[in-house]
């Protein structure tokens, strides 16, 4: 044999041993992936066979429905007893302005209009019925839904309309008193709401609000959350003057308050009145803010006994010198250059016990060792802890120098 002949043997042997090297990987590797897939498969099947007795070990459909609806049902249960108890002592208020027939600019020819003119709602907000006495109806609400109002109705929960008198307002408080006779309501009053004590609320605790949001085509809309904090003082401006006139203490929740949920009811689990609504005070999205019952109540009973707030006076009219460009600080208050924030006398009132001791000028930082910084702070102090006859101890800077005197609180005269 030759070369070619003993090349070919030698290659063909060759070939024979790699197939049969290839045949037997083959055959193992079909043998393992035929494992794999039984594996799988019996994984499957088990998985898909054992699933029907967990579902019966756990329970039936109608098991499962029950259980999520006991869930559902015992963390509505308190928010849905709580609005039941007093959603129809809340009542729309409307604010009613006249408007002449011919408007403000006379009639054909400048003739005026003779008589009253047409009532057109100027104005909605929310109240809550907390008191019925002596034939009357007593409905608590805020003061700014009824400012400048010409005649005030409400709308009970049954849908009727009936006038209300308003029994007295208080601007420092955003509070207001209306009184409806019982004869004029069709319906008898079943609801009348309770109060809750505010003092005893902790932040996180469950609120409610409750109110006409955006008018009476959402009476007793429900709005949900919880108390964010308590004790919260905000700066408020009374006078649209872009100074701050009073700092508000107040509730603040995260419960939805609109426009027209002014006045109506904050509540707690329990269904009681912690608070009265006011979008008057209200800062941005998301936080709402509530007048504590706490100084809801001995507001009410003020109104009730006398129409008003009984609050004392200084005797004077004043600004912050915040307020005022700082080279008047020196010019023409006569500041020390350390003395940067106080209380400046604009105007001393006439007969006041105050022109035995103040005037114009005159520059207040403290009463009884108490700082003033602000006139906000000064008013908060003489409306917080003071009373109409109290005595208190001025301290002021007079021409570069601290004086002192005592000036005897009167009655205020003016709201603002």
């Amino acid at each position: 044999m030759g070369y070619y002949d003993e090349h070919y043997r030698n290659e063909n042997r060759d070939k024979k041993q790699r197939r049969r090297g290839m045949g037997l990987s083959g055959f193992v590797g079909a043998i393992i992936g035929a494992l794999v897939v039984a594996a799988a498969l019996l994984l499957f099947q088990t998985n898909d066979l054992t699933a029907p007795e967990e579902q019966e070990s756990t329970g039936d459909s109608d098991f499962f429905a029950g259980d999520s609806e006991q869930v559902s049902f015992d963390i509505h249960t308190d928010v849905t007893e709580a609005v039941e108890g007093v959603s129809d002592a809340v009542v729309g208020v409307f604010n009613m302005q006249e408007e002449s027939f011919w408007g403000d600019g006379g009639g054909p020819q400048g003739e005026q209009p003779g008589g009253e003119g047409e009532g057109i709602e100027a104005g909605t907000g929310s109240g809550v019925i907390y008191k019925e006495e002596d034939n009357q109806t007593f409905i608590v609400t805020n003061e700014h839904v009824i400012r400048g109002s010409d005649q005030v109705e409400i709308s009970l929960s049954e849908g009727q309309r009936v006038g209300a008198e308003v029994v007295g307002e208080d601007i420092w408080t955003d509070l207001a008193v209306l009184s409806v006779s019982t004869e004029d309501i069709e319906d008898e009053i079943e609801t009348v709401a309770d109060f809750g004590d505010s003092d005893n609320l902790s932040p996180g605790e469950p609120a409610i609000a409750i109110g006409n949001p955006l008018g009476p085509a959402f009476a007793r809309t429900v709005t949900q959350g919880i108390i964010s904090a308590t004790d919260r003082s905000i700066p408020v401006d009374l006078t649209g003057d872009g100074q701050i006139d009073w700092n508000a203490e107040v509730i603040q929740t995260d419960a939805a308050i609109n426009q027209g949920n002014s006045g109506g009811p904050l509540l707690n689990a329990q269904g009681q009145v912690v608070g009265i609504n006011s979008m008057e005070i209200a800062q941005s999205e998301g936080m709402g803010f509530a007048i504590p019952t706490s100084i809801v109540l001995p507001v009410i009973e003020d109104i009730e006994n006398s129409g008003e707030v009984e609050r004392p006076e200084l005797g004077v009219e004043m600004g912050s010198v915040s307020d005022i460009p700082s080279y008047h600080w020196q010019e023409t208050l006569n500041l020390p250059e350390d003395v940067t924030s106080g209380v400046f006398v604009t105007n001393v009132l006439p007969g006041s016990s105050a022109e035995d001791g103040l005037q114009e000028y005159d520059v207040i930082v403290a009463m009884d060792d108490q700082e003033i910084d602000f006139a906000h702070d000064l008013r908060m102090y003489l409306y917080t802890e003071l009373d109409v006859g109290d005595e208190v101890t001025v301290s002021f800077y007079r021409d570069g120098e601290l004086q002192e005197t005592t000036i005897e609180l009167q009655e205020q005269q003016d709201s603002l």
